[in-house]
């Protein structure tokens, strides 16, 4: 047996793990105990049982049996769950894998960003060096934050199969930490961003390398300290788990120790049953009867034990479930953990080469007198970082230890707590059980007594055995009772003894003290001044509190008032969304009509493009007839007029493509834009309704929320005044103990009383403190508990969706990357076109150099013809006189003509090559076109495959919504199904807020039959929110992509409109100056390059703005393809994660755009300029050559002085575009700086306001808390009152005393000389009988003895009187006494009473005393965590702003590498063209050296010739004057020419050394680029080696999981063969008891003859139920611990739903935050939907008018029915006769009426009275008379009855209509009330000024007054065809004012409900007009 229940325990113990380990061994030691008990009682019972009741124990061993399979079953139930477990790991080890691969795609992700920081390094650099030129300024440092975040504990992902709470509280405090570093590194990274924004704004400060080493060493220093503070992290961590396991073995050593106990006790019993079983005799039925009773009561508890059993493994089941979460949440944040070394080691080494790379230029530009300044600056902030990190460190410490150290004090105070209550709840049991103690005895006396009387009497009798049975089990109940008071009442002495131990060593530490005291008695009176200002201090708390009590209150009515402007913002919702709706129709109509738009003006396009086409050919034919002509020597002229023409009509069609291109690209975007705008109309629709759906669950979940705090507080308040009772009671014990000491010291010391009570108040004030700091304490504990659980939910839910974001991630950028690939192509092929034209473009500029210079060589060619005929004129003149000097001279001249001609030849000889070269390039141009058309139609074939995969996403998306309605009406279905369902299961409030672990714990528990339904309710819920996010996040992409495109838009154009102007002036000035009526041919060339430099900068911005096209529809084709793509997937958090990147990638590709569009224009711009300076040069050179031909002209000088002047001013404008472009570059920088500070400062508002709320709900709290102390106090208070009632009572019942004290006093007194009166009588009576025996013997002798004996009888009498009086004054003496000391005992009794009155007067004003300082303490500790929510909430916020932060970075980096890379591929092909042109230069700079050398030989050459002529001059003075001025002349034209020569030569020379500068410049970009391409490489192979070890890792993890398997696959076998022992272990049981059933029936034979001696029997299974009942109460106290435990489980649990309701409130106010978001959004909609409230709050009291006066009707149809039976009865009795009252106002009536229409009113009464018409024409004929004011009165007024009403306008022409007509009128008047009804209607209202308002306002209350009284008193006569009527029963009910329309009721019955409240017009079949009108007729 003891095996066998080892075995089990501990297989139990080890199966189901170390948290539910000591649960379950004890649950199984109980269930095992009460089995064995089982099994004795059998063996007993079989021992002492008959024959006849062996079938009744076979049975019972039957059941037994069953049990035995039923266990069994378990067994195997058990072993299926571990397999299940098992598969669940296996589940688990293959999510881990996926997280690795996750976790590689974010490595990879993080390649990427690194790439994208170097390129940002680069850019910062670039941007860098043109400050340097520029302005002389200093670039700021963008020091990345250098996180020093590491970790070295790479542990496994599991951390040993037996997880504990060690491990968890593991868990918690690596999460503190971890949420510490966080907010420090985000400390770090705000501090450099204010750094890099102060650097940037300012541009002066300047970080020295010095100073870059003080922070490389700091940062040095910090990683050495994270990686002391990481080992001793560890080092704690392993400290932990082994007290963890000390503390495991221990309780495994106490459980065995237990075992072994129960085990040998069992044996004792066993012994003691067969000693018992050899002297037993017969046994009664009654014996058997209580044996089965007692079989009964333990199979019970059996059952009972075996529901905790299950219910215990459940809870170890969701034990087991938590740490496999936790440890899955640890995992994830060491793999988190890894991810941000990574990325602090990129940053750290990003910062280090940022400042390297800054402190070089700095240094070299900066004075030292700043960079000391600058030294010192940078010093202060890098010391104040130092000290923020180190206090972020000891923080972090002190937390570790701090939590450290609450686990400990958590166990103390919890088991501190559970003694006391058990103290408690024992002392209230031990008085019951007193009572019940001797109630017992009594009933034991009385039983034992009937007992024998039923033996003697019916010893066969059954009924009296059932209430022998049921009386002895009451018996051992009450005996059971009674032996557990006796142990309680020696736990109550035991601690009566302890405390008299305390109150001793209390008195010696009092003795001890009263030495001290007089030391002490100076520094108390101090203290006692001290805390006199203390007790002030604490009123004005108090004063405080009270306030802000008041404060809280008004808090909450404006809690109150924001939930109800809520709800009329939800009203408010609902009508705008049906607005929104209206405006989609609309959005829609418009986007069919701009799709038929854009179907017309791709029609266009196509048609522009053969336009296109046509007009390149024919550019391509003029082209090849240009080069035909130049080829023909045909004349210059006729060609240059077909080149002009040819050239303006090229510019006209060019002009017209790009017009038309223009208007393209305009529509284009028209149609783009209308299609934004409507995506985001249909999102914000969407947006709306999901925002109305939250806010109304929002508002349900508020409620629930609010009555869950409502009851909890409630628990609270009960909780607190059960521990006020509680402590009142403790208080008051210890006062008594404390008075009692206090007497004693008293006594001893009368001198220092006062010092000592002061030192007793102090000590009592210190316990206070004390226990209020254990209450903080405790409080902060489980508030740091939910705080964790909470951060650990939201890790695990953020760690979620990041990795089903990065599976979605995976698939997204492999498609991505296809469609990358495809633009790239096609990209690079452009750019091949682009750089093919550019070349062309070069080589028609060299050619038309070459024309340029051709004609100057003509010219000069001319010029020298011209020279040789007239030196060959001359020498023809001076042929006869010629010397050998002048024939040298024209032998030279020939030479020099010879040579001429061969440079022609040369030169003509290029111009064919050029001409060649030309044709090729017309070829390649032709090809180029042909590949473009090819790829035109290749995009063509890609735009057409798009629009089909965009049709069939569209048939997908129709076939998913038809999905998503079905599957709704599914979940509508199953909601109500599980409605239902829950009603009838769930019962606790805690189950409403359980989700997804309730579910899981349903299907194990049974409720299998819903799995199906829920899957799909949670699939069905997640497409739901995935479509809300898909278009929240549209929502937000299209608003940030329209303002980036208005931006750009914008700035950019508007730049570009400015620089491109000024260079338009700056050509027109130059063609100012140069235009002159003599330059006419160069200002028309010059005119055609500008037109032609217009025309390329106009195909440059059409290219600009065909990138920015294809760009844009890039993104679009991005978009849908990425919405698509969600569409299809079902995961809510991906979409999130992803959606956030997308925003940044397209802010980072705007910000791209804005990049690219400015350093294209700025290259543009210097492309401008280097084509100013090349027309000035040639500006020059013509100038030069005009100055040549033109000698006399002084025009060239002035020329030459503009130029200089142009020069000059071009310099200028220079540095103006300079200054423009770094101003342009610092607005940006403000403007980037402005958006961030605003995005900063709506976090920051949306976190205050969160804090409001949370502020508000603590307010709340606080209110109930603050209300329940004061109720507290309150009862406190009246307790005291009631105290002081009965101390008063006592008193005077004390003054009572005293009276009836003194009073009997005094009767003693009275009693007493009475009493010796008496005496002395009795003494006196002999004497004088004496002397009268002396006087009678002397008189006579007789009568002596006569009298002696009548005096002998009297003495006796005498005598015997005497002695009846002492025995009286005996009695009364001790009655007086008695009396006396009951008085003593009585005065001892109420000074005792006084003396507890004082004492509990003492102890009530101590505990007021503690009262205030619990409520002081009770306010601080709300404010203290009222900041530390505070704090927390700011934490979490800021975690999450760093997150978000930090993918914006990496987005942003990306996108840098990616423009980087493209500048790089522009500057490459930049520098390609810089190198053309430098080879183009160096070939000019020849040509030009060898004019110069020519020049210089014929200046040389003109020298000599000048001396030949002087001395030709000299020999011929007098005939050859003119031949000299013409020599001198010629002289002066070449020293001119030699001038200009060497100006021409300078000009180069300077031309020269800019281009070497330039190229200078180039090779160093070049290096540059080269040093970013080793750098890139370089990380390459980092990154490559980081994977390498990732890897390695990974398959380390995956052998360590491998490895785990097996372990846990033997563990299996091992409990497998632990079951197989227990099940033989079973069956070797089931053996014995067989055969203890056949010696028990061998036994029944020998017992049937001991029938004798039952009585010793009885006595002997007395003792032995004794012995039963102590074993049943052992298990009583396990279970009443078990029930403890079980009470402390649930607490948890509670503190569990407390947290959830603390989520849920967290969630209500994120929800607030929106509606609150949402408000500001729909400002504008507000001010529609408040007017739109109004008429709503109009409409509810007209609603509630209408049902007002719907009961108003149902009043009246009653009324009306009741009247019409009158009315009926009325007619039949009333058909023949004639109303008095109608014939008296008809006759008078016919005398007011005029004359024309008397002879109608004569016929109506004629009709009325029964005259026929024939007598009624006589009468007519006979007289036509009648008297005046017929109508007037009728109408106007007559009757009295009926009340004037004003005239309307149309009531004028009443006297024109006909009489019958106003007869019905006035009888319709008649019958209707006075009063008009009030027009309720909101279209019926009349302004004021209207006819008849005013006077019906002013009128109707009288009015009405007036028809109340009148409706009473008057006379019938309001109608003239009704019969008088009572009074008793008004038609018109005077309440009803506002009936539903002015007919009279009796016409007709108006409908209950009406749309309006105007006049209902009455139908013709039924209105009394029309009776009327018959009535005339006839």
């Amino acid at each position: 047996m003891s095996s066998w229940l080892g075995g089990l325990g501990s297989g139990l113990g080890q199966s189901l793990g170390q948290v539910g380990g000591s649960l379950a061994s004890l649950t199984g030691q109980i269930s095992n105990f009460t089995k064995d008990m089982l099994m004795e009682g059998t063996e007993e019972v079989e021992a002492e049982l008959p024959n006849a009741r062996r079938e009744e124990i076979e049975a019972i061993h039957s059941v037994l049996r069953s049990e035995n399979e039923r266990l069994k079953k378990l067994c195997t139930d058990l072993e299926e769950k571990h397999e299940a477990s098992e598969l669940q790991i296996k589940q688990q080890s293959t999510s881990y894998r996926n997280q690795l691969q996750q976790k590689e795609v974010e490595i990879s992700h993080l390649k990427a960003r690194q790439i994208a920081l170097q390129d940002q390094l680069q850019k910062l650099q670039s941007a860098a060096q043109p400050v340097h030129l520029g302005a002389g300024s200093v670039p700021a440092t963008t020091a990345s934050p250098s996180f020093g975040y590491g970790m070295s504990h790479h542990a496994s992902a599991f951390h040993g199969d037996d997880m504990d709470f060690g491990d968890i509280i593991w868990s918690q405090q690596e999460i503190n930490r971890l949420s510490n570093e966080v907010s420090r590194l985000e400390s770090e990274v705000g501090h450099w961003r204010h750094i890099a924004q102060t650097s940037q704004a300012q541009g002066t400060h300047i970080s020295d390398q010095n100073e870059i080493c003080k922070l490389q060493n700091t940062v040095k220093e910090l990683k050495q300290n994270l990686s002391q503070e990481i080992d001793d992290h560890q080092h704690e961590m392993s400290v932990l788990q082994n007290a963890h396991q000390q503390k495991l073995t221990e309780i495994s050593r106490r459980h065995r120790e237990e075992l072994s106990d129960y085990e040998e006790r069992i044996e004792e019993l066993e012994n003691l049953l067969q000693q018992d079983g050899a002297g037993i005799g017969v046994t009664d039925h009654t014996k058997i009867h209580e044996m089965q009773k007692t079989i009964q009561v333990l199979q019970t508890e059996k059952g009972e034990c075996t529901k905790k059993m299950e219910e215990l493994e459940d809870r170890i089941k969701d034990i087991n479930e938590k740490l496999s979460s936790v440890e899955s949440e640890r995992n994830i944040l060491r793999r988190e953990q890894e991810l941000l070394n990574v990325e602090k080691r990129q940053i750290v080494e990003e910062c280090e080469r940022l400042k390297l790379e800054c402190s070089k230029p700095y240094v070299m530009n900066q004075s030292d007198t700043v960079t000391e300044k600058e030294r010192i600056l940078q010093s202060t902030s890098m010391e104040g970082e130092v000290l923020r990190l180190q206090q972020a460190l000891t923080d972090a410490e002190n937390e570790i230890v701090r939590l450290s150290s609450l686990n400990q004090d958590n166990n103390l105070t919890e088991e501190n707590l559970k003694l006391k209550k058990y103290i408690q709840v024992l002392e209230k049991e031990k008085l019951l059980l007193g009572q019940e103690k001797e109630e017992f005895q009594i009933s034991l006396l009385k039983l034992n007594s009937e007992f024998e009387v039923v033996k003697s009497t019916t010893t066969r009798d059954t009924n009296l055995d059932s209430e022998l049975k049921d009386l002895r089990l009451t018996l051992e109940a009450k005996e059971q009772e009674l032996i557990q008071s006796i142990t309680e009442k020696e736990m109550l002495i035991t601690e009566l003894e302890e405390l008299d131990k305390q109150n001793q060593e209390a008195t010696k530490h009092m003795i001890l003290m009263k030495d001290q005291l007089s030391k002490k008695q100076n520094e108390e009176e101090h203290i006692i001044s001290k805390l006199k200002q203390d007790l002030d201090d604490e009123k004005k708390r108090v004063c405080q509190l009270e306030d802000d009590k008041m404060n809280i209150i008004k808090e909450f009515d404006i809690q109150n008032e924001k939930l109800i402007q809520s709800e009329m913002v939800l009203n408010n919702m609902h009508s705008t969304q049906q607005k929104l709706e209206g405006k989609l129709e609309d959005l829609v109509n418009q986007l069919n009509k701009s799709q038929n738009n854009n179907l017309s003006i791709q029609k266009e396009n196509d048609q522009l493009k053969e336009l296109i086409k046509q007009n390149e050919e024919e550019l391509s034919r003029v082209k090849n007839e240009l080069t035909q002509s130049l080829k023909q020597n045909s004349n210059s002229n006729f060609k240059d007029d077909l080149l002009k023409e040819r050239e303006a009509e090229v510019r006209n069609l060019k002009q017209n493509l790009s017009e038309m291109e223009e208007l393209n690209e305009n529509l284009k975007k028209l149609g783009f834009d209308l299609k934004m705008e409507n995506e985001k109309l249909v999102l914000v629709c969407e947006d709306i309704r999901h925002q109305l759906e939250e806010s109304i669950a929002s508002n349900n979940q508020i409620s629930l929320e609010k009555n869950t705090i409502v009851e909890a507080l409630r628990m609270e308040k009960e909780h607190l005044e059960t521990k006020l009772c509680k402590a009142e009671k403790r208080l008051l014990e210890e006062a008594n103990k404390y008075e009692q000491t206090i007497g004693e010291l008293s006594n001893a010391r009368n001198l220092n009383s006062s010092a000592l009570q002061l030192e007793h108040e102090h000590l009592i004030k210190l316990n206070q403190e004390k226990d209020f700091e254990i209450s903080e304490l405790k409080k902060n504990i489980e508030q740091k508990d939910s705080h964790n659980k909470e951060t650990k939910e939201i890790l695990s839910s953020s760690l979620e969706e990041q990795k089903q974001l990065a599976q979605l991630i995976k698939e997204k950028e492999i498609f991505i990357e296809k469609l990358k690939g495809r633009s790239l192509e096609l990209q690079e092929e452009l750019d091949k076109c682009n750089q093919a034209l550019r070349k062309n473009e070069i080589l028609q500029q060299t050619m038309e150099e070459k024309d340029r210079s051709l004609a100057c060589m003509k010219e000069e060619n001319n010029h020298l013809k011209e020279e040789l005929e007239r030196l060959r004129e001359q020498q023809s003149r001076t042929a006869p006189v010629a010397e050998p000097k002048t024939l040298d001279i024209i032998m030279e001249l020939e030479s020099e003509v010879s040579q001429l001609n061969i440079v022609k030849g040369d030169l003509e000889e290029e111009i064919k090559h050029h001409q060649k070269t030309i044709e090729d390039q017309n070829q390649s141009k032709m090809q180029l076109l042909q590949s473009l058309q090819e790829q035109k139609k290749e995009m063509d074939e890609f735009k057409y495959q798009h629009e089909q995969m965009n049709a069939t996403h569209t048939q997908l998306f129709l076939e998913k919504d038809e999905e998503i309605r079905n599957l709704q009406k599914t979940i509508e279905q199953v909601r109500t199904q599980l409605n239902e369902e829950r009603q009838g299961i769930q019962t606790e409030s805690s189950d409403i807020f359980v989700e997804t672990k309730v579910q899981s714990l349903n299907i194990e528990n049974g409720s299998e039959k819903h799995d199906l339904s829920k899957a799909e309710t949670e699939k069905l819920v997640k497409g739901i929110k995935e479509r809300e996010l898909e278009i929240k996040l549209l929502n937000e992409k299209n608003i940030s992509l329209t303002k980036q495109i208005d931006q750009l838009s914008k700035d950019e154009v508007g730049k570009l409109t400015q620089i491109i102007q000024q260079k338009d002036l700056e050509i027109q000035a130059l063609h100012a100056r140069i235009s002159s009526a003599s330059y006419t041919q160069d200002v028309v060339y010059l005119q055609q390059q500008v037109q032609a430099f217009a025309i390329e900068r106009e195909k440059v911005l059409a290219v600009l703005s065909e990138k920015t096209r294809e760009n844009s529809h890039l993104k679009t084709e991005y978009h849908k393809m990425m919405d698509i793509v969600a569409a299809r997937e079902a995961d809510l958090t991906k979409l999130q994660d992803e959606n956030k990147k997308l925003s940044i990638r397209f802010e980072s590709s705007g910000q791209d755009m804005f990049r690219e569009t400015v350093q294209n224009l700025s290259r543009i711009i210097r492309e401008k300029d280097i084509e100013i300076d090349a027309l000035r040069q040639k500006c020059q050179t013509l100038l030069t050559v005009l100055q040549t031909s033109n000698t006399g002209n002084e025009v060239g000088g002035v020329n030459s002085n503009q130029f200089e002047e142009l020069l000059q001013e071009r310099d200028k404008l220079k540095q103006q575009v300079k200054k423009m472009e770094e101003w342009k570059q610092q607005v940006m920088t403000t403007v980037q700086n402005m958006q961030h500070e605003s995005a900063q400062l709506q976090e920051e508002l949306h976190q205050l306001q969160a804090q409001v709320l949370v502020d508000s709900d603590n307010n709340s709290k606080l209110q109930v808390d603050y209300t329940g102390l004061i109720q507290s106090y309150e009862q406190n208070e009246t307790k005291l009152k009631n105290f002081g009632q009965e101390l008063a009572q006592v008193q005077h019942s004390i003054g009572q005393l005293c009276n009836t004290k003194d009073l009997l006093l005094g009767k003693l007194d009275i009693i007493s000389p009475q009493l010796s009166s008496g005496t002395s009588l009795a003494l006196q009576t002999p004497e004088t009988l004496g002397a009268v025996k002396s006087d009678i013997l002397n008189e006579s002798s007789k009568l002596c003895q006569q009298e002696l004996e009548e005096l002998r009888k009297s003495l006796q009498e005498k005598d015997a009187t005497i002695r009846t009086l002492q025995e009286n004054n005996h009695r009364l003496s001790d009655s007086i006494a008695a009396t006396s000391e009951l008085e003593r005992k009585e005065h001892e009794q109420t000074d005792s009473e006084v003396k507890q009155l004082k004492e509990k007067q003492d102890v009530l004003q101590k505990l007021l005393k503690e009262k205030d300082l619990l409520i002081k303490a009770k306010s601080d500790q709300l404010l203290s965590l009222n900041e530390n929510f505070t704090s927390k909430v700011n934490e979490n916020e800021l975690l999450r702003q760093a997150v978000t932060n930090l993918k914006e970075r990496i987005l942003i980096l990306e996108m840098d590498i990616r423009k980087l890379k493209e500048e790089n591929e522009k500057i490459v092909e930049t520098s390609r063209g810089k190198q053309t042109e430098y080879q183009a230069l160096q070939e000019t700079n020849m040509k030009f050296s060898m004019m110069l050398r020519e020049r210089e030989f014929e200046c040389q050459a003109m020298k000599e010739k000048a001396l030949a002529f002087e001395q030709l001059l000299k020999e011929k003075e007098q005939g050859k004057t003119g031949e000299l001025n013409q020599l001198l002349n010629a002289v002066k034209s070449m020293q001119e020419k030699t001038a200009m020569f060497q100006q021409e030569r300078d000009q180069v020379m300077l031309a020269l050394k800019q281009k070497q500068m330039e190229n200078s410049a180039l090779q160093n970009e070049v290096q540059h680029l080269r040093d970013k391409e080793l750098r890139l490489n370089q990380e390459l192979e980092r990154l490559r080696n980081h994977l390498l070890e990732s890897e390695d890792s990974y398959t380390r993890e995956a052998l360590a999981a491998e490895d785990r398997e097996t372990n846990l696959r033997k563990k299996v076998t091992v409990l497998e063969e632990k079951l197989v022992s227990s099940s033989n272990a079973m069956e070797n049981a089931s053996l014995q008891a067989s055969l203890q059933v056949e010696s028990l029936q061998e036994q029944l034979n020998a017992v049937s003859t001991q029938r004798d001696e039952t009585a010793h029997q009885l006595s002997v299974s007395q003792e032995q139920v004794k012995q039963y009942a102590l074993s049943l109460a052992n298990l009583q106290m396990v279970l009443e611990h078990f029930q403890q435990e079980e009470k402390a489980m649930y607490s948890a649990e509670l503190e569990k739903q407390n947290r959830l309701v603390g989520e849920w409130k967290k969630k209500a106010e994120n929800l607030e935050g929106k509606l609150v978001s949402l408000q500001e959004h729909l400002d504008e909609a507000n001010a529609a939907l408040d007017s739109a409230s109004r008429l709503t709050e109009q409409l509810d009291l007209k609603e509630e008018q209408i049902e007002e006066l719907k009961k108003q009707n149902e009043l009246r149809q009653e009324m009306l029915d009741d009247v019409q039976k009158k009315l009926m009865n009325l007619v039949n009795s009333t058909e023949g006769k004639v109303d008095k009252v109608l014939m008296r106002n008809l006759f008078t009536g016919h005398f007011h009426t005029p004359k024309n229409k008397r002879h109608e009113v004569l016929r109506l009464m004629g009709s009325i009275l029964g005259v026929k018409k024939e007598e009624m024409e006589q009468l007519f004929i006979e007289d036509q008379g009648g008297v005046t004011r017929w109508m007037s009165g009728w109408f106007g007024g007559g009757s009295k009855s009926v009340p004037n009403t004003p005239l309307r306008p149309n009531q004028q022409s009443m006297l024109n209509s006909s009489f019958s007509e106003l007869f019905v009128k006035f009888l319709e008047t008649e019958s209707h009330p006075s009063v008009p009804p009030p027009k309720l209607s909101v279209h019926d209202m009349k302004p004021l000024d209207s006819p008849g308002r005013t006077k019906l306002a002013t009128n109707i209350p009288q009015n009405f007054k007036d028809t109340a009284e009148s409706r009473t008193s008057r006379r019938p006569d309001a109608n003239p065809f009704l019969a008088p009527r009572s009074a008793a029963v008004p038609l018109i009910n005077p309440a009803g004012l506002g009936s539903g329309g002015p007919g009279h009721l009796l016409l007709k019955p108006i409908a209950d409900v009406l749309p309006t409240f105007t006049p209902l017009p009455v139908l013709p079949d039924n209105s009394a007009g029309v009776v009327l009108k018959d009535l005339l007729k006839q």
